[in-house]
This record gives structure tokens, sequence and C-alpha cells, in this order.
């Protein structure tokens, strides 16, 4: 039976959803019908009678549900997006319309001169007219707004904004000395707490989305508009590669990055592991048990906020787990625009988590908001090059992001060893 990804239902005649609602249950059934198929795979094989149509129905429905879910993200992503024209434009004032008509002029038309006077009035030393020039506040924002959206990790993670290339952040290895005292008791000269340091430098990100001189001669094209929806997706896959799996050379340093060790053998430094009893792959038996020994690996004040992190093929092994009493743990958003959540925790998909492999790190789990911090120095820059891919013009867009594990208790892995 092949199964209709457009239309949500097998072998049903075409019907026009209506918005995120429609989509939404669309993707219910789709759910619904999973769980029926793969009960009946699940009940052949345990009389020794398996089906081969019945698996590749299994993983039609699977593929059709990861379709479903992206469309729903795309339709949250569409919907969430503020508006740069409107009540936000009415309510630039002063310095910050100047700046706004200023950075227009340049765009269109490479007329540098009113923006390079407004950096210099501002003693700007963010910019130069080499390096390319500071774009509105609103711009900014509207970047900052997309990428949180459709960068997974970002959307999880904690995020400090600076105004220096490099956020350095205090965190004490051994406290003061304490203990329990009578009332009259004398008390003894307590220990120094021991400091250290974490440094997360900012690097350069960059794109370079290219426009024809009629597209900016088009006054009814809004600029800011067109230049954050060019330069999202790029930076969005770039930070997401590099949140996860960035080795911290030019780029932020991702979670699977660091040190690891077993998680009863865990110190500050490194990240705790728990292996899943076989190379490569889940265990043949009981095997939710593993991701229940992942979740009490972290401590009760992390696992509060905590976040299950893996990439599509993971979810599609995990998605046909059931517990004891034969229900699913993994399950679909709630509602239009939700999260699926696995054993009760939302589950956050990030292509970049590496596959099921002998000792791959496949599965993360944490508080990603106190484990993992992301710095953003303030600006975005454009730089207007007409000269390079004639006819085309370049806009060399970039900003400086840095990033790095800040607390080492509030991440745990999963390894497949």
């Amino acid at each position: 039976m092949d199964y209709d990804i457009d239309h949500g239902a097998p072998g049903a005649a075409p019907e026009r959803k209506a918005g995120l609602g429609g989509e939404h249950d669309a993707m219910m059934r789709m759910f619904d019908e999973f769980k029926s198929a793969n009960d009946e795979r699940l009940d052949r094989l345990e009389r020794r009678r398996g089906d081969v149509l019945l698996d590749e129905k299994i993983d039609r429905i699977d593929a059709a549900m990861d379709m479903q879910i992206r469309r729903l993200d795309d339709l949250a992503l569409k919907q969430a997006r503020p508006a740069l024209d409107g009540t936000r434009r009415a309510s630039l004032e002063g310095a910050a319309r100047e700046h706004k008509s200023a950075f227009d002029a340049y765009v269109r038309g490479g007329d540098a001169g009113a923006l390079r006077g407004l950096e210099t009035k501002a003693m700007s030393i963010g910019s130069n007219p080499d390096g390319g020039y500071l774009v509105p506040p609103e711009l900014e924002r509207e970047i900052g707004q997309r990428l949180a959206a459709i960068s997974p990790i970002r959307a999880i993670a904690a995020v400090r904004e600076i105004s220096s290339s490099i956020y350095k952040k205090p965190f004490m290895t051994a406290g003061p000395a304490t203990g329990w005292v009578g009332e009259t008791d004398a008390r003894t000269q307590t220990a120094s707490p021991t400091l250290d340091a974490l440094s997360f430098p900012a690097m350069e990100l960059y794109a370079m989305p290219a426009a024809t001189a009629t597209l900016l001669d088009d006054s009814a094209v809004n600029i800011d508009e067109w230049i954050a929806s060019e330069v999202e997706l790029t930076f969005a896959v770039q930070e997401g590669a590099a949140f996860v799996n960035g080795d911290g050379v030019n780029k932020p340093k991702g979670f699977l990055s660091y040190p690891t060790v077993a998680n009863g053998s865990w110190s500050w430094g490194n990240l705790g592991t728990v292996a899943s009893g076989a190379a490569g792959a889940f265990p043949a038996s009981n095997a939710s048990d593993v991701l229940v020994d992942l979740i009490y690996a972290l401590k009760a004040g992390y696992r509060q906020n905590g976040n299950f992190v893996m990439n599509r093929k993971t979810q599609a092994t995990i998605r046909k787990f059931k517990d004891g009493n034969g229900n699913y743990l993994w399950q679909p958003p709630a509602q239009a625009g939700g999260q699926a959540s696995l054993m009760t925790f939302p589950l956050v998909e990030a292509e970049d988590m590496p596959d099921v492999a002998a000792n791959a790190l496949s599965v993360a789990f944490g508080d990603f908001k106190r484990g993992y911090l992301i710095v953003d120095r303030v600006g975005v820059r454009v730089l207007r090059d007409p000269y390079s891919a004639k006819p085309y013009v370049l806009f060399y867009t970039t900003k400086r992001v840095g990033g790095g594990v800040q607390d080492f208790d509030a991440i745990k892995l999963l390894s497949f060893g």
C-alpha cells in the first residue's frame, strides 16, 4: 500500500489541509497507522512469521512521518517569523531610522558616505569600509530570531551577547571548606575557593548572497527581509555542525569534541557516557533500558529541563520502542508547532549527530541551557561587492559566533559500545 505523503492518508482522495492544524492532524493519523502496522509486525515476529510487505509498509509510514514533522516545523517557522514592516518600522526613530536609510542606500546603490559618517560619529570600532558596515539593529535581531527558530542547538542552549572578541566565565573547581559547629564552638579558618575560567572566543561566520541589479533597483523589494532570508539557512547549517562537532579551530567547539569518560568515573572537563552494552546497536532485549539509564545519569537539578538530541535515523529506530505496558516511548507533538517527545522529555532532531555505529555517541541528553553556551558578538556586517561576479552584486555578510560546554555535569551521552 502506497502512503500518500501530500494528502496524509493511504489511498485517500486529495484533500487540502488548513495550515498547522491540518498538517498536525495528518501527522497524528500517520502515527496511528504506524503504531497499528508496527504492532502487527511485532505480533508476526513473535509467531516467527515475518512479512516483508509489512516491513516495507512500516518503513514508508516512518518516512512519511519524518516528512510531515519537517512540514510542521517549516509552517511553524514561517508563522513565527516577525515582520520587518508595519509597526516595527513605524517605531524606528532618530538614529535608528537614519542608520536604516543609510544602509538601504549602501546596499542598493553602493553609496557608503552616509554609513561612513554615522559610524565615524558613533566612534565605531566594530567595522570599517574594508570589513563592511554594521546592519541596522532590527535586521540583526531578525537574523538572530530566525537562527533561534531553525538552528537546533541554538534553540535549546544558553545564548549570551558580547561586545568583545572573547567571553570568559569564571567557575570554582573547589569551594571553601564548610562544616557544622555548635553555637559556642571555635571556628577554624576555612580554605579559599579555587577559581578557574572558561574562555569562549567568537569566530567569524560568513555568507555571500548574490543579487541582480534589477532586484536592487526595485523599490518594492524589502532589502532587509531579503538579506535575512538569504543568510539564515547558511548560518544555521554552519552553526548546527559546529555546535555538535566543531573542533574549536576558527569555529565554536562542539559538545561531542570534548573528552568523555564513563559516567561512574566522571570528573570536571569531561562529559559522562552511558554504554549501550552492544557494539553499534541497542541491546537485543529491553532496548529502552539504556535510555532510562541515560536519563538518570543526570542529576535531578538538570534532569527537569532535559532534552534528547539525536539525528533522524536514530529517532526512527527509537520510534519503535515500547514500555512494559505496550505504550510507545516516542510520542508526536501534542499540538501544532510543538516538539516530539521521548519518555516525556522533548526530543530535538539535529542531523549533525552521528548515526548509530560502534562506539558512536549518537544520543545526548541534558539541560543544554546550563550545559552549552553560545556567544554572539554584537553586530552583523555587510560588505557590498559589485566587481567579483558581474553582473551580480555579492553581499559578504559576517557575524561572530562562539560556543562551548560551560557545565560538564549537565550533558550526558549514550555510547554504542
